[in-house]
C-alpha cells in the first residue's frame, strides 16, 4: 500500500460512510455504518459503490463497555479482532489488537488531552465548527515489545474527520497489517461515537 493512508467522513450525515484511501487517492477500503443497530456490523467494501465485498466487522455484544470486534474477509475466515479495554480507557483510550497468528498489539493514545478538548470545543455552538483546525488526537499501534507500527493522526478539516495512517515499521506482515487498518477503522468509529 502507498502509505500515508487517509481516513475520512463527514461529520453532519445520517450514518457514517468511511472512506480509506492511499496517497495516490486509491480506495483502500469504504464503510456506511448503520444507524439504530443495537449489535454492531459493518461490511467493508473495496468500493463506493458497494459491490467489492472486502471485510466484515462484527461486535461480540449488544451493548457494552468494552465489546470485542472480529474481523473475516469474504470467505468468513478470522482475521483478527479489537478489543477496548474498558476501566483503563477512561482517561486515555486503549485497544487490545489480536491477529490470526496470535500476535499481539495495542492501540493507545499519545495525548489524552487534545481527544479531551476536540470533544469539548465541537460540541459548542458556532466554535464546535472549527474545533477541527486546532486539537489533533493520535493513536500509536505498538508490538508487545514495545516497537512503534502505525500511527494514526486527526488532521485539520471542516466539517468531517479526517486522518492519516502513517506505517512506522516496514517488516510488518501483510495479514498483521490488515488487522491493524481494520481495528485502527474500527477505533476511528468508537472514538467517534463517544464524542
Amino acid at each position: 500500500m502507498n502509505y500515508p493512508l487517509h481516513l475520512r467522513f463527514k461529520v453532519l450525515t445520517f450514518g457514517k460512510r468511511i472512506f480509506i484511501t492511499d496517497q495516490a487517492g486509491e480506495m483502500i477500503m469504504y464503510a456506511k455504518q448503520k444507524m439504530f443497530k443495537l449489535k454492531e456490523e459493518i461490511h467493508v467494501f473495496g468500493d463506493e459503490a458497494q459491490t467489492q465485498l472486502k471485510y466484515n466487522i462484527n461486535a461480540d455484544r449488544i451493548i457494552d463497555f468494552s465489546p470485542k470486534y472480529s474481523f473475516t474477509d469474504v470467505n468468513h475466515l478470522p482475521l483478527g479482532s479489537v478489543r477496548r479495554q474498558g476501566m483503563k480507557s477512561l482517561w486515555r483510550s486503549h485497544y487490545d489488537i489480536t491477529t490470526p497468528e496470535g500476535t499481539a498489539m495495542t492501540i493507545s493514545e499519545e495525548n489524552p488531552w487534545a481527544k479531551f478538548f476536540d470533544s469539548i470545543f465541537s460540541q459548542l455552538p458556532i466554535i464546535g465548527m472549527f474545533a477541527g483546525y486546532f486539537f489533533h488526537p493520535t493513536y500509536l499501534v505498538k508490538t508487545s515489545d514495545g516497537s512503534d507500527v502505525m500511527r494514526l493522526r486527526k488532521q485539520p478539516a471542516f466539517l468531517e474527520g479526517y486522518f492519516t495512517i502513517e506505517k512506522l515499521d516496514t517488516s510488518l506482515k501483510e495479514q498483521d497489517e490488515t488487522s491493524v487498518l481494520l481495528s485502527l477503522f474500527t477505533v476511528v468509529l468508537m472514538e467517534r461515537s463517544r464524542g
